[in-house]
């Protein structure tokens, strides 16, 4: 193991940047709009300016961040598309935005007033039809359309969709409140913006202006398409060890061998990304087979219970290759999402681009 470079010694994250591309390529084929790719969260874990960067080469609109450090995060890195920061305006706030010329989100009154207070740069609206989060309220006190009349840098409105994956007429009944309200707003905005990732897939009907693809940019699965594989968590076998018929691993004692068996510890554990409910549950790829993940997960290490050869410095793939990121996920109890954005900040990115 001594040849091992270092940033691969323990456990790190393989992320083909060119897989990502071409999931993005696919959104926008299918949706026939420009993007506005998400890339709040660190870009779901993945690394957020090495993904803004390599999706320039389809000029998307801009980026989508959560916080106004993100958003500063990628203007310090040589990001000068549109940033939209998706967490509602804070009026404290408004001097950062200015100083890193970030757009706000604006859905509700307090906002509105203070923004156009202190500036004419552009800003967006959130109009809520049903995601109850955040947002004007579709149905609600309609005043704050006026406002927008002589508003000078009003250009989006959006909304968000809270069912694309799984209730396809929870869409079309957000989408017709969206449009009832579009008829009654002063005048269209530049931009009008509604479909995430599996809205975005389903074709153009939800597309608009922009849509706001993020987790199949990052290969998480939205049927019915199949995105490519983007990221594969890696990590070494530290240790390898027989344990007898009886003996039992990591805290808790929650697995017993049935019969004698090798055991491998792998350099990986929650503070690494790896849910502790996998511990019993889930699986990785090791040796080029799957292996089950035996007794709890700890925040360092993981074991597994071996059925052929393993030596020290193996890798195994704990997401990503044999069992994807949406099959980890499942076995945790979870969502991609989750998994992704878990991923430690001592966890080495790879990029592959």
């Amino acid at each position: 193991m001594t040849s091992i470079p270092l940033e691969t010694a323990r456990v790190w994250a393989d992320v083909d940047l060119r897989a990502m591309v071409l999931n993005a390529r696919t959104v926008a084929r299918i949706s026939g709009a420009r993007l506005l790719p998400m890339v709040k969260a660190n870009a779901y874990g993945l690394g957020a300016l090495p993904v803004a960067r390599a999706l320039e080469v389809l000029d998307p609109w801009g980026f989508g961040v959560s916080t106004v450090e993100e958003g500063a995060e990628l203007r310090a890195g040589g990001i000068t598309r549109p940033i939209l920061v998706f967490t509602p305006l804070q009026p404290i706030l408004i001097p950062r935005y200015r100083v890193h010329e970030l757009r706000p989100v604006i859905g509700d009154s307090e906002g509105l007033t203070a923004w156009l207070a202190a500036s004419a740069a552009p800003f967006h609206v959130e109009l809520d039809t049903g995601m109850a989060r955040s947002g004007f309220r579709w149905n609600e006190d309609p005043s704050w359309r006026d406002r927008l009349a002589e508003a000078e840098g009003w250009e989006g409105i959006f909304t968000h969709f809270h069912s694309a994956e799984s209730d396809p007429p929870s869409v079309h009944r957000q989408w017709r409140r969206f449009q009832q309200v579009l008829e009654t707003l002063p005048r269209r905005p530049a931009l009008v913006h509604a479909a995430n990732s599996a809205a975005a897939l389903a074709g153009p009907s939800y597309a608009a202006d922009l849509v706001r693809p993020g987790i199949f940019l990052y290969g998480g699965r939205v049927a019915p398409a199949v995105p490519e594989s983007v990221v594969r968590l890696r990590a070494r076998v530290v240790a390898v060890r027989t344990v007898r018929a009886g003996d039992t691993v990591s805290y808790g004692a929650t697995w017993a061998a049935p019969r004698d068996t090798v055991v491998a510890t792998i350099a990986a554990g929650y503070a690494d990304g790896v849910h502790r409910s996998l511990g019993n549950k889930g699986a990785v790829e090791l040796g080029g087979r799957i292996v089950p993940i035996v007794g709890r997960v700890t925040m360092d290490f993981l074991m597994v219970a071996m059925e052929g050869p393993v030596a020290l410095g193996d890798v195994a793939t704990v997401y990503g290759g044999l069992v994807s990121v949406d099959d980890q996920a499942r076995h945790a109890g979870t969502i991609a999402y989750e998994l992704l954005t878990a991923i430690g900040a001592r966890v080495a990115r790879r990029y592959d681009s």
